[in-house]
């Protein structure tokens, strides 16, 4: 495993690359987190927090396949950085206009998560380019969800320590600072600079008229649901038991559990269809949630959560390989957006649905959301399989490249498929 990431990261621009693109969406992967926590401190109810936390992500589902969709058809530099750019503006107007006014705040957040870069669909898109044979892909694939959970880990700590040692209104600012730096960072790379997707047939459905890959974002939109409960779930649990801190070190062992889960899926090459491995992965992952809602002392109840994310990025690297076999051709960077798009979704309906329940329940109930989430998503894998097992293209290797304007063989789009 370890001689597999490190040829990777051996290759020219791979770690400039996921680096850069990490840091680039830490702006979007702690928002959830950033706007409860500034909103706790300036006074507002959990259901306030829950709701803008709600707005940012339906926002950011609007627009990462939109941009999504232009990358495809513009190339990365002209799409990504201005939207960095206008995201990190809109959250600096949220963060210093504070909740007062109700209406400013809600169209800041939304604004913050319309124009957020799809830099993470960006990056599986370029991989090919840079990476070349498949089995490398698909552990470029692998080391990709694991060095998210990397970031899922030290997001929520950066986030606490910032609201610590400074302010909530600090940590958003901060971030985003830093999300706009890891942005330009990849636009100027040559082979961002260079990528241009392969054509496509002019369809306003685009990647959408893949039936396996609408069943496998109706299933992820309910993992998606089940982490986003988590985050208030857990805030309310932390308010009684230690407050930021406890809250900050439950949503890093969240991340950890999902990094140690990932490596260990990482080790080895796995037979088999995808779709059936999915299956199993999300099961363990919906069993997983439910031992939250025994609700211990922080110390274990900081395991339970770790291992409730053990299965978490196993299961998203192995949807990126489904992504890859279901979405039309000259639609890469969108049918990946989508698989974000439909998360956050999940994330923002699951954020939005956990505050009034904790609210009225307390954060047992809220508990128990991401368990019932995990369980309906396994169902829709189920009940889609007939449709996730037959794949848009039968071809392994690219008559024509979908990243390489010299047109070398890829291992990604048969030359039959059509957007």
């Amino acid at each position: 495993m370890a001689a597999g990431y490190g040829e990777i990261l051996r290759a020219r621009h791979a770690a400039r690359l996921l680096t850069g693109t990490l840091v680039g969406r830490l702006p979007n992967a702690t928002a959830a987190i950033a706007i409860v926590l500034f909103v706790r401190s300036e006074g507002g109810s959990y259901s306030l927090a829950g709701a803008l936390a709600a707005v940012y992500g339906v926002a950011n589902a609007v627009g990462q396949p939109l941009l999504g969709r232009l990358v495809d058809l513009h190339g990365q530099p002209r799409v990504q950085l201005p939207a960095a750019l206008l995201s990190a503006l809109a959250m600096a107007v949220f963060a210093f206009s504070g909740t007062g006014a109700p209406p400013l705040a809600y169209a800041a957040v939304g604004a913050a998560g319309l124009f957020t870069p799809p830099l993470e669909g960006g990056l599986r898109a370029l991989w090919p380019s840079v990476l070349r044979r498949e089995d490398q892909v698909h552990t470029a694939y692998a080391m990709d969800a694991v060095a998210q959970e990397v970031m899922f880990t030290v997001g929520p700590l950066l986030v606490t320590l910032c609201a610590s040692l400074w302010s909530a209104q600090a940590a958003l600012l901060v971030l985003n600072v830093l999300g706009v730096l890891g942005a330009l960072s990849v636009v100027l790379s040559p082979p961002s600079r260079a990528w241009r997707s392969a054509p496509r047939e002019a369809h306003w459905l685009g990647a959408l008229r893949s039936p396996g890959l609408l069943a496998l974002l109706a299933a992820f939109l309910f993992i998606g649901v089940a982490l986003g409960s988590i985050t208030v779930a857990a805030l309310s649990y932390a308010d009684g038991r230690g407050g930021d801190v406890v809250y900050g070190w439950l949503m890093a062992a969240l991340g950890l559990g999902a990094l140690v889960g990932g490596v260990g899926y990482g080790a080895r090459q796995w037979a088999g269809a995808p779709e059936r491995r999915l299956r199993v992965l999300v099961a363990l992952l919906a069993v997983c949630y439910l031992p939250l809602m025994l609700m211990p002392g922080p110390a274990l109840m900081t395991v339970l959560a770790a291992v409730s994310g053990v299965f978490l990025a196993p299961a998203i690297a192995c949807a990126f390989v489904i992504v890859d076999r279901h979405a039309p051709r000259g639609t890469v960077t969108e049918a990946f957006s989508w698989l974000v798009t439909t998360f956050t979704v999940g994330a923002s309906v699951g954020t939005g649905l956990a505050g009034p329940v904790v609210e009225r329940g307390g954060a047992l109930w809220g508990f128990a959301v991401p368990g019932a989430a995990g369980a309906v998503s396994l169902l829709v894998l189920l009940a889609t399989g007939r449709v996730l097992a037959a794949p848009a293209r039968t071809a392994v290797v690219a008559a024509s490249s979908e990243n390489d304007p010299n047109r070398a063989a890829e291992p990604r789009f048969s030359s039959g498929d059509r957007a």
